[in-house]
């Protein structure tokens, strides 16, 4: 560190106390009972300003720059503004000893002998405070809550914004020791070093502390990792605990000692003796040094923990005041004879390398210790100037102003930090340049090196011719290292520190700046004073070559033929005698390590990464494939390596190349290069061939190709190419070549558009090499019908393959007419007949069945099922028929029955129970095996008709809130039932349902015995919990009522005229004659209808015959019968007019049977009886064969009744109409009326 000074001037009167502007431009100067305004940059007086009467002793800027304060012997405060003008004036009760502004509130603290003052542009008023003692000098924390009091008593005051008293500091000297001057650090952090200020020395310097900061910040700050936390606790809250703060407080006192406190009041370390009175202190802008000046007539520069380190010009007399020009390393000096000095301080770095370790002093008084490759740092804390560093592998020397310190590492670990001090040589010397061995230090003074080992004993010394400019040691056996040594006259030597003579290595004209030396001290590198970098062999003494524009040379040390200088604002490097390769870069150039460059800039150093790859493709350029790979592993970008491995694929240096593609990892290129090694381990030598498959590899295809022709490889260029779907370069290759490689790579570029989604393009590539399959593939899965279309149509019929194929496309994309035409063109007609049939174009497959009838199954079966499936039976049992699939009709039949009684739908039941028994009746007819077996299902499947039929409305009755019958036909519904279920229940049908509307019916009726009946069977019955109450109820309430039956109600047979019990254990048959009774199958009343049968011998038709002949009787009847006949009924009516007819039928003696008998005899009719018979009287069921006719006679030709031609079911004409008007059909067989009888 020294001093230059910049300007000074002299005062007439002493100069008690200085401010700067806080942009530093201006100097205010209280001299006499004027204050003078300089200008900094040069020393001008700008202006002196008169207000006072009396010796101005303080003077204050306000650190927002707007005003200041000057306090006088007249016990005035002026305030003034930055234009120089006084704009306020306030009084003390004594003169003023000193002025302080708030940096924050800018309030203005103003301290007189027996008070002080606190004023603020807001306050029309000053507050003022008193004192007991004396106020010699005044200080602001740096947030501006407390102001500290210097008293001449010796006591320090802390006070807060609003004067009271919040710490007394009471000093030991007390009043003998007078406060004179005290300043608060402008930093609030303070370190942890403050408590270790008194230890011993040895401890101090062998203290090692790792410094866990970030890299980005700068070192001066780097201490631990709870300055930024002390630092958050500065700023959250301004009611913290005093003891928390860690605002400093240098104290100056004429005790001549110099102590520091927290703001709590507590000491920090113990006092530093001065050896003189101070007048002054003040620190620098950042608070890393405080100035100190007083009757020792020169300022001092201490550091921030009172370390002094030197002088910063003495004076003539006692020094009154000294202050930092802000932001700067300028200081200003105001001494008791008026002088005025302005110094600019000049810190030097002092600092050692070597290789990656990189020494430098911080804080004047610590050593830092960086490893430029890993970024750690190490401080070394000192209580003494550092003045000179050295480093050289495991030793480091500092030098300090009484003695020099030789510190070693703990371990041969590289990575190893920290240090312990190994010797101490306790002695002053004086040198320029300092270097540390493993075992000597080397000083350096002027023309002479000394080398002294660790214990201090001078071994030997060396006188040179000149000035010693440089100084580097180079390496070699501990104790007999080797020094390279650069002179102010050019000459450059090397000195082993065990021979007392030195080496001449070369000389040259001018002055040596800068030395180094290669890796294998083969070659020199020289900076002049004239900026050039001269580089010789070592051993010819011969200059290979110069660079201009250098002030730093360093060789890399890590290749022989690199070296690197900076010069100029730019980083030049060279590689053997290639162009040098500059970047901008900033600083010095160290050292050069592979890729890392050391570069000192203003006080920093960093490594930088300085990829190199210009030196690189210098080689290259050259094909120096060898040297180019070396210099590449120094550090090259991964793009560079990729390059350097193809370049040397392409020169077939495939080692290189293998070595290159390693590194980045790509096994493509490492695969090509084993390849073509294994084909040269058998022989193969064609280097065409192999740089042709390097040029594939890489892209460069038409070169391939070229290569491969010209060695005589065709189908690789055209395999590569096709791979590549490189198709037309194939073709212009081919040229007019073999038509089967033209095929062959037509398909291939066909397979390819085929992959890369251009199935267009590769439907036309496959027609025209002639693959029909996979074109007609591609346009069907795509759904192109008029490309199928097309195809189809050009495909002559001989293809039946891909014709079938278009045809299975068209079908799949619902076009089955191009499907016809194709399985037409190709004369599949079964194909054609599934196409029908699977499209459901039933003319058509019915016409082509007519002409095929080897493929009537094939269609009428499934039109048999789709019919069934679509609810149309009777269409569906025709299909069947036809289709000759009885048994499969009659179990889908079968099948449908079985859901609709489940599902409790007994009419559906009904209806398809009929229709079973048709179909049954259909199959007798046809299979003369299965005649019996299906006439007995026939008249099962009509049995379970019936009853389903009449089990609808009892269903219905029970489970629905509305009656949809007359209660008396309900009651005949029930009674017919009950009776048809002799035997046994079908499934679906309720018996206590079936009872439980007989009851209900039979006692709404008068049919009390019936009922009673019916609710004692209901009592062994499981009932349902909805019916159990009406159940119980009506049991109890019939009982009160008469035990016999309404004679109304009591049905009559109509061949014996017999009264039939209402409850008839024989079931629906007299109990008299067990004549069958025949329903009506809407109300079941029964019918004045008698069955009778024809005599062996006549025939159906022949019966037929003689009843239409209608022989006239004896006593003559009137004929004034109304018949009438439709398609779907016949109805006989006779007038009311008409006669009584007599009694002398035929039919009527036929009547007659056996009394007592069991058996049923029925009535058997001849050819007489019949020809009596009138045709309008007779309703004949004409069954199918094989079954007979059944002939039934009216005994009441009065009352029509209508009988259905399909099912044969029988109605009172009235029921029957009425039913066909509501549901247009036949409500048993649901045969429609508009249906022809068939």
């Amino acid at each position: 560190m020294r001093a230059a000074l910049t300007w000074r001037d002299r005062a007439e009167q002493c100069i008690y106390d200085l401010a700067f502007k806080p942009d530093g431009t201006q100097l205010i100067i209280a001299a006499g009972n004027r204050l003078l305004v300089y200008d900094t940059s040069d020393g001008t007086l700008i202006q002196p300003l008169k207000g006072h009467k009396d010796t101005v002793y303080c003077v204050a800027y306000a650190k927002d720059g707007k005003r200041f304060a000057s306090g006088s012997a007249d016990k005035s405060v002026i305030i003034w503004t930055s234009k120089l003008e006084g704009i306020l004036k306030y009084t003390h009760n004594d003169s003023i000893q000193c002025v302080s502004y708030n940096p924050l509130t800018h309030q203005l603290a103003s301290c007189s002998s027996s008070d002080f003052g606190l004023w603020s542009p807001e306050q029309k008023s000053v507050s003022k405070h008193k004192t007991s003692s004396k106020i010699t000098c005044c200080s602001w924390t740096n947030d501006g809550q407390y102001l500290a009091l210097g008293m001449f008593n010796g006591v320090v005051s802390i006070r807060n914004k609003n004067g009271d008293e919040k710490v007394k500091i009471e000093r030991t000297g007390g009043a003998s020791s007078p406060i004179w001057s005290i300043c608060w650090n402008p930093s609030s952090r303070w370190e942890n070093f403050w408590s270790r200020a008194d230890e011993q020395e040895e401890s101090v310097h062998s203290c090692l502390q790792e410094i866990p900061v970030l890299k980005s910040r700068p070192v001066s700050r780097q201490y631990s990792q709870t300055e930024g936390e002390d630092h958050e606790e500065e700023e959250t809250s301004m009611d913290l605990n005093l003891d928390e703060r860690n605002d400093i407080l240098a104290v100056a006192d004429w005790g001549q000692k110099l102590s520091f406190y927290q703001l709590s009041g507590k000491q920090i370390g113990k006092d530093r003796m001065l050896n003189f009175d101070p007048c002054c202190v003040s620190y620098f802008t950042k608070g890393e040094y405080i100035l100190l000046g007083g009757s020792d007539k020169q300022v001092s520069l201490f550091t921030k923990d009172g370390v002094r380190l030197g002088t910063i010009g003495e004076q003539s007399s006692w020094v009154w005041t000294c202050k930092v020009k802000p932001d700067s390393n300028y200081v200003v000096i105001g001494c008791q004879d008026g002088t005025i000095s302005f110094y600019q301080l000049i810190f030097s770095t002092v600092h050692g390398l070597y290789k990656d370790r990189y020494a430098y002093r911080d804080s004047m008084t610590d050593v830092i210790v960086q490893h430029l490759i890993t970024e750690q740092k190490v401080r070394i804390k000192g209580r003494e100037l550092v003045k000179k560093i050295a480093i050289y592998k495991n030793r480091l020397a500092i030098q300090m102003p009484e003695k020099i310190l030789i510190y070693e590492l703990y371990s041969d670990d590289s990575s190893d930090m920290y240090y312990r001090v190994k010797e101490k040589i306790v002695k002053k010397f004086e040198c320029n340049l300092l270097v540390v061995c493993s075992d000597h230090i080397i000083l350096c003074q002027e023309k002479r090196l000394q080398c002294l080992s660790f214990s201090g004993i001078k071994e030997r010394e060396w006188l040179m011719e000149s000035l010693i400019r440089y100084i580097k040691v180079i390496g070699g056996p501990p104790g007999r290292e080797g020094l390279l040594v650069g002179l102010k006259n050019g000459q450059i030597l090397k000195i082993f520190v065990d021979n007392v003579f030195a080496i001449v290595l070369l000389k040259q004209s001018t002055a040596v700046r800068c030395l180094d030396m290669s890796a294998s001290r083969n070659k020199l590198a020289v900076v002049d004073e004239n900026d050039t970098c001269l580089v010789y062999d070592i051993h010819t003494k011969e200059l290979l070559f110069q660079e201009p524009n250098a002030n730093s040379v360093a060789w890399n040390t890590q290749c022989e033929d690199m070296l690197c200088f900076s010069g100029g604002g730019y980083l030049n490097i060279k590689a053997s005698n290639f162009p040098v390769h500059q970047q901008k870069l900033q600083g010095f150039v160290v050292g050069y390590n592979g890729s890392k460059i050391f570069c000192l800039h203003v006080f920093s150093m960093s490594a930088v990464e300085v990829p190199q790859s210009a030196p690189m493709y210098q080689y290259l350029e050259r094909k120096m494939f060898k040297e180019a790979y070396q210099i590449a592993c120094l550090g090259v970008t991964d793009t560079d390596w990729k390059e350097l491995a193809m370049e040397a694929l392409e020169g077939l240096e495939f080692e290189t190349a293998k070595k290159a593609f390693t590194r980045v990892r790509d096994l493509r290129y490492l695969e090509l290069i084993s390849s073509i090694e294994e084909r040269k381990k058998h022989g193969e030598n064609n280097n065409e061939l192999f740089l042709a498959d390097v040029y594939a590899y890489q892209g460069k295809f038409h070169e391939a190709a070229k290569l491969y022709k010209k060695s005589g490889h065709e189908n690789l260029a055209l395999d590569m190419y096709s791979d590549l779907r490189m198709f037309d370069y194939a073709k212009d290759f081919l040229g007019s070549g073999d038509p089967k490689d033209t095929k062959m790579l037509i398909k291939k570029q066909a397979d390819w558009a085929k992959n890369i989604n251009e199935p267009k393009a590769a439907v036309e590539m496959y027609l025209s090499a002639g693959e029909h399959m996979k074109a007609i593939e591609i346009s069907g899965d795509h759904g192109w019908v008029d490309m199928l279309i097309e195809i189809a149509r050009k495909l002559d019929k001989a293809e039946r393959e891909p014709l079938s194929k278009c045809a299975f496309y068209f079908k799949k994309l619902d076009n089955p007419g191009y499907a016809a035409e194709t399985y037409m063109k190709v004369g599949d007609l079964k194909a054609l007949v599934h196409l029908h049939v699977e499209t459901h174009r039933w003319e058509e497959a019915f016409a082509l069945s007519e002409k095929h009838p080897e493929f009537k199954d094939d269609v009428y079966v499934p039109y048999a099922q789709w019919l069934a499936e679509n609810d149309r039976f009777e269409e569906a049992q025709k299909a069947f028929h036809k289709a000759g699939r009885q048994s499969e009709a009659v179990r889908v039949l079968e099948q449908l029955t079985h859901n609709a009684v489940v599902e409790s739908r007994f009419n559906d039941a009904a209806y398809y129970y009929w229709m079973l028994s048709m179909q049954c009746l259909d199959i007798a007819q046809e299979n003369e095996q299965q005649k019996t077996e299906m006439l007995q299902k026939f008249h099962h499947f009509q049995h379970l008709a019936e009853v389903y039929h009449v089990y609808h409305s009892i269903q219905r009755y029970t489970e629905e809130p509305f009656s949809f019958h007359l209660p008396e036909t309900l009651f005949n519904i029930s009674r017919f039932l009950l009776h048809s279920l002799t035997k046994e229940t079908p499934l679906g049908i309720s018996k206590v349902n079936t009872l439980f509307a007989l009851a209900k019916q039979s006692k709404a009726l008068g049919a009390y015995k019936l009922a009673r009946h019916a609710y004692d069977k209901l009592q062994g019955l499981q009932i349902p919990a909805r019916f159990q109450k009406s159940i119980e109820l009506g049991s109890l309430t019939i009982r009160s009522k008469p035990f016999h039956d309404s004679e109304e109600l009591v049905p009559l047979c109509y061949r014996c005229s017999t009264n039939n019990p209402l409850l008839n254990n024989l079931g629906n048959v007299c109990i008299n004659c067990r004549q069958p009774f025949v329903f009506s199958a809407s109300s079941y009343e029964v019918l004045h209808l008698v069955e009778f049968y024809l005599e062996d011998g006549i025939t159906d038709e022949e019966a037929v015959a003689l009843i239409d002949l209608e022989a006239p009787r004896s006593s003559k009847r009137e004929d004034k019968w109304q018949e009438m006949t439709s398609d779907h009924a016949q109805s006989l009516r006779l007038d009311d007019n008409t006669d009584i007819m007599e009694d002398d039928d035929p039919f009527t003696a036929k009547l007659s049977f056996e009394q007592g008998g069991s058996e049923f005899v029925p009535v058997i009719v001849n050819r007489a009886v019949l020809q009596s018979m009138s045709r309008r009287d007779v309703l004949i069921k004409r069954w199918p064969k094989p079954l007979r006719w059944q002939y039934y006679r009216s005994l009441l030709p009065d009352a029509s009744i209508t009988m259905c031609p399909s099912c044969f079911q029988m109605f009172h004409t009235e029921d029957y109409e009425l039913l066909v008007l509501q549901h247009n059909c036949c409500p048993f067989c649901r045969r429609r009326i508009d249906e022809s009888n068939q």
